[in-house]
């Protein structure tokens, strides 16, 4: 038998935590005629989108003069999430809702953007993956939205404590601000001009509670949301230690180990996925000096020498190439079993992104203040400081 804590009753269970979203979404929604559901296929946003949903339909909270639920498909999603997000949309049109599909400008998706550009893989000190794939799509259709309405809205999100360090640092500085409290949604109010203001409305539920609700939304409200626990839930373990799935996209280089591939794959259903498992340490290897171009006697547009010098830049052209083969042998491998067993094929680089890598790096295309000429990374080249000082190679004759 469990024994219970002497706190037990202060403990929120998944009803007292619909509870307070309720109040939320009553008080704050009230002020606005129209809502904005930002969802992102992962289990939180999932989570939101399908109760603010059901709510609605059950009358418990009003409905909005207009309600649009924006999905930012990335095209690097996990095929099992992916294929959830895409049943919750359907499920959410049926009922009634606007639900719409955005995804980057040709130029910034991933493979075109880093082949193309030749922009190396993102990393925790240089995350461009996420403005570039989903804030900047999402806020593009914001605004059209904004235009289409005349007035601000108010955007609803899946934030919620406990997801991060830094992210609870940032609410825990905000979250009393407008007279908003964690228990009652974090509120951020903006200014007239702004798109919308933001709500998230789970801010306060515990993990236990989007998995419950998930399963929950899944046998009895007919949402497709099974597969989201499947893959973010319950930690497996390999041995060792637990794998904790975090991430939601196809062989994330931010981290160390893809956990959530590595939980797909067990699963006989999804178990030809595997050689993806092969892309992200091609991520991480291409980071090294030999792949990309380095600056050596940078200036600045006054004369002086820049303070940096000798900093690694993009990837070269023949880096580029070698690796665009290895991602459509990769692609290849996958479909040529998906075909064999039926199976739903993938699409890591389609036949418009190709053309438009392959037209890039003809016209030998590289970030700005980046031409091509540069050494490469891996060069024996003379150190220069910002100073104008030389430290010359030891080895000349080598």
């Amino acid at each position: 038998m469990r024994t219970l804590s002497l706190f037990e009753e202060d403990r929120l269970t998944l009803p007292k935590s619909i509870e307070l979203s309720v109040d939320s979404l009553r008080h704050y929604g009230s002020l606005y005629k129209h809502w904005v559901v930002s969802f992102s296929g992962g289990k939180d946003s999932s989570a939101t989108v399908t109760l603010i949903a059901d709510l609605i339909k059950k009358g418990s909270i009003p409905e909005p003069e207009s309600l649009t639920i924006l999905y930012a498909d990335t095209r690097q999603e996990l095929p099992p999430l992916h294929a959830a997000a895409l049943g919750i949309l359907q499920e959410l049109r049926q009922r009634g809702f606007d639900a719409r599909v955005v995804q980057p400008e040709l130029d910034y998706r991933f493979f075109v953007y880093m082949l193309g550009r030749g922009v190396p893989p993102p990393s925790n000190t240089f995350r461009w993956c996420t403005p570039k794939l989903k804030l900047m799509s999402i806020e593009r259709e914001l605004e059209a939205l904004r235009q289409e309405r005349g007035e601000k809205f108010l955007m609803l999100t899946g934030v919620r404590i406990g997801e991060s360090a830094a992210r609870d640092q940032r609410i825990a500085v905000s979250c009393t601000k407008d007279g908003g409290e964690c228990g009652q949604g974090w509120f951020q109010h903006t200014s007239s001009e702004a798109v919308a203001d933001i709500l998230a409305p789970i801010l306060h539920w515990r993990v236990c509670h989007v998995w419950d609700w998930l399963l929950q939304a899944d046998l009895e409200l007919g949402f497709p949301t099974f597969e989201i626990a499947r893959v973010y839930g319950q930690e497996v373990s390999d041995g060792e230690e637990p794998i904790n799935a975090r991430t939601g996209c196809i062989g994330c280089p931010l981290v160390e180990r893809d956990a959530a591939l590595e939980r797909i794959i067990r699963q006989p259903e999804w178990a030809y996925l595997a050689p993806l498992q092969k892309l992200r340490p091609l991520y991480w290897e291409i980071r090294k000096p030999q792949y990309r171009l380095r600056k050596h006697g940078e200036f600045k547009k006054d004369g002086s020498l820049a303070s940096k010098q000798n900093r690694l830049g993009p990837l070269h052209i023949e880096a580029r190439l070698q690796i665009l083969e290895q991602v459509l042998k990769i692609q290849d491998k996958v479909n040529i079993v998906a075909r064999a067993e039926g199976k739903s094929e993938i699409s890591l680089i389609n036949d418009e992104e190709l053309a438009r890598i392959n037209q890039l790096i003809a016209a030998s295309t590289y970030p700005d203040r980046w031409d091509g000429t540069e050494p490469k990374g891996d060069t024996l080249l003379p150190t220069l400081f910002s100073d104008g000082a030389v430290q010359p190679l030891l080895f000349d004759d080598f």
